[in-house]
């Protein structure tokens, strides 16, 4: 459905129940698989910070509102803490009952399921292709685009045949800043960086990298800027050179590469060692941004900060909070539970439906026109609900267990993280840190988006205990109020 089309059933709904629209957001095409969009977050900060009356948020579809699942139920359960619902006029459910909202949260979940299906067959069309040696995405610079036969083609334009010409320029011994002159003066402007780009892309000798590939290098269909014997001596060359620093994709000693971001245009930030003094920075892409530094120095940073995430507690301490923990968990769960057993009662329920009808067909009470629609049908709902209880969260069999792993893990942060592998280091990170960190060049200081819950929650508790001046561990474990989504985030404390 077009985005006018859309916006006019929303509209037709809102005058149809007497609803004052106080906004319109969307109107472009911004993927819903991920809530990090632009006009999305415009709209959460409309309803928080409006002054009138905010009660609805209409959308076409649930899907349009989000795909992202657990997190969309996250978020629609906040904003009915403001008293605004979620109402998707193509599938019409009161959210303000409990049946009505675990029907849009399934919603929820099938679109998510529906956006994982559709990019798994989407990745394996394009992996299919790529080992066919068909470029599936716009080919890089110097080549167009044309259509033979009703097939997709890349063939060499003028700015193709002159970056041909640059490459016969840097196997006769050129500088990078000498091949860039000679192409401006052949009418090619293209900043410095771009040189080296242009000649460590093996696309234009006619084949094909790609990370789906995994390590594979395939034989393309697209037309030959230069031969490889050609490409493969431009390259010895650059191999040799040194211009300044050396670029490594994964490298033990700058595991923050891409994970930490700067505060002021928001780009994640890259690495390289310096010839100079051989020192790893990390360094943002940005032209102008400026922000530049040390990687000891962020290491030693992101360190003293694990340690205010690293649980530091005594035997008795630490069992108060795997009480605290355990209970935690089994009220986030309780609900997910009940879920599961409607889901599964749903399922036996329709199993016997289709049994029973099945048995009538057989006994002629009726016939098969009636037997075939009635079968399709109870076949759809029931596999619509078998894959709801698939995607249902079942509870840890051996919690306690579970629980005492996450303690000695959460009382290791800086140290497992300081002696890991770069895989361990990127796990580590990222589950401390989801969002990552950004780093502000200007006061030279850090900061973090969202902390892990579970750590920042056994933290807290942490802290308090050790406050507790009389030291006294007998103590009674109140349950924790809810908490979203994302994990345990206990705010009534053990004491």
């Amino acid at each position: 459905m077009s985005l006018e089309t859309q916006r006019k059933m929303c509209q037709q709904y809102a005058n149809k129940n007497g609803l004052q629209i106080m906004g319109y957001f969307g109107g472009t095409y911004e993927s819903a698989k991920t809530d990090e969009r632009r006009e999305f977050n415009k709209m959460l900060a409309f309803v928080k910070k409006s002054k009138e009356r905010i009660g609805y948020i209409i959308v076409y579809s649930v899907d349009r509102f989000s795909r992202s699942g657990t997190n969309a139920m996250y978020i629609t359960d906040q904003l009915k803490k403001q008293g605004i619902v979620l109402f998707a006029v193509t599938q019409p459910t009161d959210a303000t009952t409990t049946s009505g909202s675990l029907q849009q949260n399934i919603q929820f979940i099938f679109s998510e399921y529906d956006n994982q299906l559709r990019r798994e067959k989407c990745m394996a069309g394009t992996k299919e292709k790529l080992l066919m040696g068909i470029w599936c995405t716009n080919p890089p610079l110097g080549y167009d685009v044309v259509k033979k036969d009703g097939k997709r083609e890349f063939v060499a334009n003028k700015v193709g045949k002159l970056l041909g010409k640059g490459f016969h320029l840097k196997a006769q011994g050129l500088t990078n800043e000498e091949v860039r002159e000679q192409l401006a003066l052949l009418g090619l402007k293209l900043p410095n960086q771009r040189i080296t780009d242009f000649l460590r892309n093996p696309f234009y000798c006619g084949l094909i990298v790609h990370n789906m590939l995994d390590g594979r290098v395939v034989e393309g269909k697209q037309e030959k800027i230069v031969s490889r014997e050609m490409f493969l001596r431009v390259n010895g060359i650059l191999a040799d050179g040194h211009q300044g620093y050396n670029l490594q994709p994964e490298n033990e000693l700058v595991p923050l590469r891409r994970f930490l971001k700067c505060e002021t245009c928001g780009k994640s930030l890259t690495a390289y060692k310096a010839y100079k003094n051989q020192q790893y920075y990390y360094k943002c892409s940005t032209i102008g941004c400026g922000c530049n530094k040390r990687a000891d120095a962020v290491h030693a940073a992101f360190k003293t900060m694990l340690s205010e995430l690293t649980l530091c507690v005594n035997e008795d301490c630490r069992e108060i909070i795997k009480t605290q923990v355990i209970a935690t968990y089994n009220q986030e769960t309780k609900e997910s539970h009940v879920v599961r057993q409607q889901l599964e009662s749903q399922v036996a329920e329709m199993e016997k439906r289709l049994a029973r009808f099945r048995e009538r067909f057989a006994l002629e009470e009726i016939d098969r026109e009636m037997y075939d629609e009635y079968k399709l049908k109870y076949g759809k709902e029931l596999e619509e609900l078998r894959k709801a209880l698939a995607l249902c969260k079942t509870r840890t069999s051996n919690l306690e267990k579970c629980v005492d792993v996450i303690i000695d893990y959460a009382s290791n942060l800086a140290s497992t993280w300081d002696s890991g592998k770069y895989a361990d280091k990127q796990k580590l990170q990222y589950l401390a840190y989801p969002d990552g960190i950004f780093y502000n060049r200007k006061n030279d200081t850090y900061r973090t988006a969202r902390n892990n819950e579970v750590f920042d929650g056994m933290a807290l508790h942490a802290r308090v205990l050790a406050e507790n001046e009389n030291g006294n561990n007998t103590f009674n474990c109140i349950v924790p109020v809810s908490v979203g989504a994302h994990g345990l985030e206990p705010r009534t404390l053990c004491l």
